[in-house]
């Protein structure tokens, strides 16, 4: 479908020479908001006051790291030739979120091991502040006009994506054409899913499983929506990202049945322990 609209300016202030864009203060500000959220769960939940501060200054830029190495892995041929500052060159784009919680995940491993905490514990506390931060995280895609998927139809628009707000469907104008807006998408399962891991906090289910639900619950929206954007990465024929997440939806539920087959978990998610007796009903 042919459009015509001005995008927004990608900057989001200017003093002098030095531009702060829009993506980095929306990136921050999801980033901020998740920390405050779990530095007052893990205080409520007895644990040391600044850890998950002290989590974060360490995951942080491992985790830019591991999602810039992950992207450049499967787009190496792009980068082959050219300057070693390229491989590091992420102002320029180029960042890949599962490279991002591999980065992070192992991250929190070594940490819960060296201040001797448990790693379930900390994953549980951090998986609704990780997937809050990324449904704010894309509106940085809007603003930037990435993450989106083919050329919409005009039936597509007039059946549903007209009664969108216009300043969203207008960023979605590429060059006189519009997009679908995949980004937006994501933001609404990534907010589904948030609510979801919060609601399951009052029910305190067994250690470890509100950080597997939640990778299980963002691979099956990844899988769906994954198949409509334009800038997938690729592992031979197949979009890596929807195949990646097939195996972390399996792999967080085979974890969920073998955690409570083995009867390993003692404890829940607010740290009580579980009685022998409830153990032996399972």
């Amino acid at each position: 479908m042919m459009c015509e609209a001005e995008p927004l300016n990608r900057v989001f202030l200017e003093i002098g020479s030095l531009s702060i864009y829009w993506y980095g203060v929306i990136i921050a500000t999801g980033l901020f908001l998740g920390l405050y959220l779990a530095t007052k769960e893990s205080e409520r939940l007895g644990l040391q006051k600044d850890i998950m501060i002290d989590l974060v200054v360490f995951a942080a830029p491992i985790a830019i790291l591991f999602a810039r190495i992950y992207y450049v892995i499967f787009e190496f041929d792009a980068y082959r030739g050219q300057p070693w500052w390229k491989f590091i060159a992420v102002w320029e784009g180029g960042i890949a979120i599962h490279g991002a919680l591999i980065g992070a995940v192992l991250t929190g491993i070594v940490f819960a091991k060296v201040k001797k905490v448990s790693f379930w514990q900390i994953a549980d506390i951090a998986a609704p502040s990780i997937i809050l931060g990324q449904a704010i995280g894309r509106w940085g895609n809007f603003m930037n006009q990435e993450a989106h998927g083919g050329p919409i139809s005009q039936a597509a628009y007039e059946n549903f994506h007209q009664y969108l707000p216009n300043f969203i469907m207008d960023q979605m104008c590429i060059n006189g054409v519009m997009y679908y807006p995949t980004f937006l998408y994501e933001s609404i399962w990534n907010i589904i899913v948030f609510t979801i891991l919060i609601l399951m906090r009052k029910y305190n289910p067994l250690r470890g499983e509100i950080f597997l639900s939640y990778i299980a619950l963002y691979s099956v929206g990844r899988v769906f929506i994954e198949g409509l954007r334009t800038d997938s990465l690729y592992f031979g024929p197949l979009r890596q990202a929807q195949l990646l997440s097939i195996v972390l939806i399996v792999g967080a539920i085979i974890i969920i049945i073998i955690r409570r087959k083995s009867g390993q978990i003692d404890r829940k998610y607010d740290g009580s322990n579980i009685s022998s007796k409830k153990k032996k009903r399972k």
